[in-house]
């Protein structure tokens, strides 16, 4: 084995399951041959080996959808590719829907999937019975059929996969454990295994059920944890079709495919049994669990009630393996934020081997450029937060986790396990002010209030229902009042030293050489002039700036500030989150409530826009930012935590006869799209530059120092965007827009909206997206064509616009109190 093992390799990968080989695969498609994949047993040992192996392709999103077609196409190729079969049938699948609610999401779904390439068809019962003629349909509503689905042996592809990656030059070794990822001094060195030493600066972990743990040891966090997971096979089935597609009942939790003349069936229960709370026993192969038939035995009673025939077949196989997944149910993919040349692609919640392609296409190209090929943030690893590789946590989630890949997926769902991680010093009072809470990046953050003392909900429907109606309140409160939320999730990293500012402007497009108290709003743009992230960044010093970024950026912007500030001399970065309260006070009436309970001056001459004063308030102190999101007249108030209770009760106290409203995230996000404030993650990314976003204000093409992502704005400078970020209004009484819906122009599909809700204002659905023409998004462009938004498989006629459909020439920001009708577009008004 030593002649075997290389002293120095330019790409190392650990762990030889489907995703490990694939990423070796791709590797050396691009022309990689110093590749090694190290597998601590035998290929497949881990999960790949009793994978269901279905192939599916409609995701959440986009890109998740990308990879798994990426598969689907290159499975079709890879035995002429390899040489070896892979058992790969492009059989078709669907998907039935027996409530209401589930039928909604199919045809929002359908659309989505179109706007990503996707050929969904919505079909009726009667159809799907034609289709499939054992399913009993009597309850069904309608299903989704795609015809491009299939399914594939996980093993067979796994070796093509080996095989091609061997062809194209990749050592793969297996029984050779890794021991020990080496770092030195925040960069990755080598790794070490039982046989030597291996030097390498790149090296991705594809360890699937053990990937948490070998990044732990890392102080890393990779959070996933092991599930049982239950199918089982029958006896054969006489007349089963030869090409019988995947069969799904998301209501039953029951998915169904053929198996060589008999039926599997798997099972996505609503309360899991995670697995291996003590860790995954290293040296776990080809095992499987034991049986748990009281578990599955409902699900198994479901299947029956579908599929009748199955009452009269015998069971071959009930089988139990683990297999890992996510708090999120999002692939883990990406650069460690703190450990340059490290990488991890792991965490794919039983969908690993319909998207092996795609995720290896990706981590290869990610590791070979340094960057991502497009926008992969739901899957990017660098949202996790430090506390989530705790395993109590993990455990109490994936009790849950495994249902809710399949349980309906309502707007603004949030789980329901392991939740009050991170709370406000604030929850308690906005609990009994009747606050409905959702998670993000585990932080308990208000979606909308209800009546206080009323019984909060996890989700929002897919109907105007009560989240509709209190949610439009709070909107309509910061429009003609003045309303306050908590945005205590923010993340405020303090970056200090006498080489701060030359840091900041380089990653800055925007000029941050500003007088002290001056606020600036700017992206981080990568090489390619992407948006890394968009941050508000205030000079609260000679050689001292507070960034303000978003609750999910938090590690990533911290990872962009220490990557990049290696070589900036004298800096300091200190992630101060934990100390400050955020308090948004926001509408026409803000300025007349916070002259109540704070001394501070707020006229426009002595506290102009993007500006920044610390205040007294109540009895307190707070760094005080005329800033907004809403586009309205506003403060945001960051305060010490620990004075935090008592300038809220000040601020609540004060505001009762004014109509102080408490609102939540769903309004502010309203608000924003009314406005067009753009949000990262959502409407901005890093493969989008701020010239495609409508952001070349930010760019301060005049300033004296360069910075990241220049040149490549120099190439779009001056040009009608091929591609450009677009509002849309769809007046009228169309459904309500959550985002991903399609765009169509004189019934050419031309994009799909990233974002989307419910203008209260302006009194109609609105959102925006990226809209693409060969001959440049232009207004005039917009003026030359009727546009259509589909919702649900329904098209309705929208307006399009470059410009926000609610007060576009910022008049409300600068304190002006012109009458609302005004301020909405003209072009809507004349719908009305």
């Amino acid at each position: 084995m030593q002649n075997k093992l290389p002293s120095h390799i330019e790409y190392v990968i650990i762990g030889g399951g489907i995703i490990g080989l694939s990423i070796a695969y791709h590797l050396t498609r691009l022309g990689h041959r110093d590749v090694l994949l190290l597998e601590r047993d035998q290929l497949t040992c881990g999960t790949t080996w009793h994978a269901a192996g279905l192939v599916t392709q409609l995701r959440a999103n986009e890109n998740m959808a990308k990879l798994a077609q990426y598969s689907a196409e290159l499975f079709r190729d890879l035995e002429q590719l390899t040489g070896q079969p892979t058992g790969f049938r492009q059989s078709g699948s669907i998907t039935i829907a027996a409530t209401n609610a589930r039928i909604e999401e199919l045809r929002r779904g359908s659309s989505m999937g179109r706007s990503f390439g996707l050929d969904v068809e919505m079909i009726d019962a009667a159809e799907a019975k034609r289709r499939v003629p054992l399913l009993d349909v009597s309850d069904v509503l309608g299903a989704a059929w795609i015809a491009s689905d299939g399914m594939t042996n996980p093993i067979d592809t796994a070796r093509a996969f080996a095989a091609g990656a061997r062809q194209g030059g990749a050592n793969i070794l297996e029984r050779t454990p890794v021991n020990r990822i080496m770092v030195d001094k925040g960069c990755l060195v080598g790794v070490e295994t039982a046989e030597g030493l291996v030097r390498t600066e790149k090296a991705v972990i594809c360890t699937g059920l053990w990937s948490r743990n070998v990044a732990a040891d890392l102080n890393w966090t990779v959070p996933l944890y092991a599930a049982e997971h239950f199918y089982v096979v029958t006896e054969a089935v006489p007349g089963l079709p030869a090409d019988l597609p995947t069969i799904r009942d998301m209501d039953a939790a029951v998915y169904a495919k053929p198996d060589a003349g008999k039926l599997l069936f798997g099972f996505f229960e609503s309360r899991a049994k995670p697995w291996g709370m003590d860790g995954v026993p290293r040296n776990f192969s080809f095992e499987s669990l034991p049986e748990d038939f009281d578990h599955i035995e409902p699900y198994l009673a479901a299947a029956i009630e579908r599929i009748p025939i199955l009452a009269d077949v015998g069971l071959q196989l009930n089988f139990n393996g683990p297999e890992s997944f996510t708090p999120d149910n999002r692939f883990l993919l990406g650069p460690a934020p703190d450990i340059a040349g490290l990488y991890v692609a792991t965490g794919f919640n039983s969908c690993g081997i319909e998207s092996s392609g795609g995720a290896g296409k990706v981590m290869a190209e990610w590791m070979s450029t340094g960057m991502p090929a497009g926008d992969y943030w739901e899957m990017d690893v660098r949202r996790a937060m430090p506390f989530q590789r705790n395993r109590r946590y993990l455990y109490d989630r994936t009790t849950e986790a495994v249902g809710n890949l399949w349980n309906l997926h309502w707007p603004h769902k949030s789980p329901k396990t392991a939740r009050n991680v991170r709370v406000s010093p604030l929850h308690d009072r906005l609990s009994r002010a009747g606050a409905n809470f959702g998670e993000v990046a585990g932080w308990e953050r208000v979606q909308w209030f209800g009546e206080p003392g009323s019984q909060p909900v996890t989700h929002a429907t897919f109907g105007k229902d009560e989240w509709f109606r209190q949610s439009g309140v709070e909107h309509a409160a910061a429009r003609s009042d003045v309303a306050l939320f908590d945005q205590t999730s923010f993340a405020h990293l303090l970056v200090q030293g006498r080489d701060a500012l030359t840091l900041l402007q380089r990653l800055s497009s925007n000029d941050v050489d500003v007088p002290i108290g001056r606020i600036v709003y700017t992206p981080w743009l990568n090489a390619r002039g992407g948006m890394e992230s968009d941050v508000t960044i205030c000079r609260t010093g000679d050689e001292e700036y507070l960034v303000v970024t978003a609750a999910v950026q938090r590690i990533r912007d911290l990872a962009w500030l220490r990557l990049n500030s290696k070589e900036a001399g004298h800096v300091t970065i200190a992630d101060v989150s934990s100390g400050y309260v955020t308090l948004s006070v926001m509408g026409p009436r803000s300025r007349e409530l916070l002259s109540r309970i704070s001394p501070a001056d707020y006229s426009d001459d002595a506290f102009p826009f993007a500006t920044a004063r610390e205040i007294e308030i109540g009895y307190g102190l707070a760094l005080a930012f005329r800033m907004t999101f809403v586009g309205e007249l506003g403060w945001e108030l960051h305060i010490p935590a620990e004075q935090a209770l008592g300038i809220y009760d000040a601020i609540v106290a004060a505001g009762d006869d004014l109509n102080l409203r408490q609102a939540g995230y769903i309004a502010l996000n309203t608000l924003r799209l009314e406005a067009g404030y753009r949000d990262w993650g959502s409407d901005v990314s890093d493969e989008d530059t701020p010239l495609e976003s409508g952001l070349g204000f930010t760019v301060a093409w005049d300033k004296k120092s360069d910075f990241i992502g220049r040149a490549a704005l120099e190439n779009q400078r001056g040009q009608t965007p091929r591609r450009r970020v677009v509002q849309f209004a769809v007046p009228g009484n169309a459904p309500l827009m959550f985002g991903t819906e399609p765009v169509w122009r004189d019934g050419t599909l031309v994009g799909y909206l990233r974002s989307a809700g419910f203008g209260h204002t302006i009194g109609c659905g609105v959102g925006m997206g990226y809209l693409n023409a060969a001959s440049g998004v232009s207004a005039q462009w917009l003026k030359d064509g009727e546009f259509e938004v589909e919702i649900g498989g329904f098209r309705h006629a929208a307006v399009a616009s470059l410009r926000p459909f609610y007060d576009a020439g910022r008049t409300r920001v600068k304190g002006e109190r012109l009458d609302l009708d005004s301020l909405v577009a003209p072009e809507l008004r004349a719908w009305r």
